[in-house]
């Protein structure tokens, strides 16, 4: 199971994208390639009043990936330690085959690059102790990152 989850919450959620915006920058990333992104819902009424919400979409970071099974060179791999899914670009052929297989249309396809990529939940900032770039520069403070309990943490 993946140990960290990105959540969201929806009413401080104001639509600026500055995750998308700065997931792109932190990762140097083509404007066409979005490895989080706000899905904008709505207006709808309630109460009688016009409302908009933001989505935030990314990586579930699933407990059975089903792109890294559907990876034939071992490229898109599960860290053990957190579950944090991540591709090994100097293992990636640029089949697309982890692309098909997602079912959230999480893995991209870099064109620049021609390889896959998705989010790794900054895993290089995981490992120093710090936030992704999204939860750590989200304007309104309405990403956080959530770390599940350890096994051993649940039962004590």
């Amino acid at each position: 199971m993946s140990r960290y989850f990105i959540t969201q919450d929806m009413d401080r959620c104001i639509g600026c994208l500055s995750c998308e915006v700065y997931c792109r920058q932190n990762k140097g990333l083509p404007e066409d390639t979005r490895l989080c992104q706000m899905a904008f819902m709505g207006p709808r009424r309630v109460r009688g009043l016009p409302r908009e919400a933001y989505v935030y979409l990314g990586c579930f970071h699933c407990e059975h990936p089903v792109c890294v099974a559907a990876c034939p060179t071992g490229a898109m791999r599960k860290r053990p330690e957190d579950g944090v899914v991540y591709v090994d670009t100097e293992l990636c052929v640029g089949c697309k085959a982890c692309v098909v297989a997602c079912p959230w249309g999480a893995v991209q396809y870099r064109r620049d690059e021609q390889k896959a990529i998705k989010c790794d939940l900054c895993k290089d900032r995981l490992d120093q102790g710090l936030l992704p770039v999204c939860v750590a520069t989200c304007t309104t403070g309405c990403l956080s990152l959530t770390k599940v309990p350890d096994e051993e943490q649940k039962s004590a």
